[in-house]
């Protein structure tokens, strides 16, 4: 095991102890810390701090234990991935519609993270000790388009800083079903898990984490609208359950809709369309697209007809 050792200064007082730790130690991101903190890791006095929000004080000799990473069970594949840009520090990727992005029972050898390893081979980032590849933010299995992937812990700490101060930028496109009124808005509500469906993610009048979603709209048809929405916050199944709040389900979305009549789609029609970040090394904004898949252009071409 490798050890670092840090003494608090006087400045340092009272701060949380998983901020000081990730001051002192840039290439580990402050989940990474907290995690270090959750094992009993981190040690005063040859008493381990089990709590993250801990207040530090200055004189205290703070000692952190590092384990070695642990090689990932996860098997890799060859599966081709659409990379839209890649460097020695992340990867900007269009996943397709239908792909899991983490392993889970049933998809254990065909998700994104097999295709990552793939692709990387080692070089990816050590999240939680274990390689794996640094994913920042997921979109869900059946929803396409862009996600960026860290490739080491200074990249994904970077990167995931952004996400929490809300400066990493994302833009969806869905077709829903009817019009919104209005036509562009705010959807403020929090979410949290459904008390009636623990598998579900609902809108809830007391609890759950804030969520703002701003949507416009682009074109509207008979039965459905195509739209815009532009995240604020980063909630699981965010989009789909705020805009299932307001009365219009994501077309083909079977969780937080139902089967429409006039429209049969296969999976929700969402796409994560736009990308904006500030690239963790040299500081550059950069701003990604990529075009709506043919499926959705289809749909979009048979509701204009």
């Amino acid at each position: 095991m490798d050890n670092r050792i840090f003494l608090a200064e006087q400045s340092d007082s009272g701060q949380r102890l998983d901020k000081f730790l990730t001051v002192r130690m840039p290439d580990f991101s402050r989940s990474r810390i907290q995690q270090i903190i959750e094992q009993s890791l981190v040690l005063i006095a040859d008493k381990p701090i089990l709590d993250s929000a801990y207040k530090v004080k200055a004189g205290e000799q703070y000692i952190v234990g590092l384990l070695p990473p642990i090689n990932s069970e996860i098997i890799s594949n060859d599966t081709k991935l659409n990379v839209i840009f890649e460097d020695e520090h992340l990867l900007v990727i269009n996943k397709p519609a239908g792909m899991t992005v983490h392993p889970a029972p049933g998809h254990t050898s065909d998700t994104l993270v097999n295709a990552l390893l793939g692709h990387c081979g080692d070089s990816l980032s050590g999240i939680g000790g274990v390689m794996r590849p640094g994913i920042v933010h997921r979109i869900d299995k059946d929803t396409s388009g862009l996600l960026v992937v860290a490739k080491h812990d200074i990249a994904h700490r970077h990167l995931s800083e952004q996400l929490a101060l809300r400066t990493l930028k994302r833009t969806y496109t869905a077709i829903v079903k009817g019009m919104p009124v209005p036509t562009s808005g705010t959807i403020d509500a929090a979410i949290g898990r459904s008390p009636r469906n623990r598998q579900k993610m609902a809108v809830l009048k007391s609890g759950g984490k804030d969520a703002v979603t701003h949507y416009r709209t682009n074109e509207i048809f008979a039965d459905a609208t195509w739209l815009t929405c532009n995240l604020e916050t980063g909630r699981t199944h965010q989009i789909r359950v705020h805009l299932s709040h307001i009365g219009h389900p994501i077309v083909g979305d079977q969780v937080y809709g139902r089967k429409f009549k006039n429209i049969d789609f296969p999976r929700q029609a969402l796409h994560a369309q736009a990308l904006t970040l500030i690239h963790p090394i040299s500081g550059e904004k950069m701003d990604f697209e990529c075009d709506l898949p043919q499926d959705m252009l289809d749909l979009i071409e048979m509701l204009r007809g």
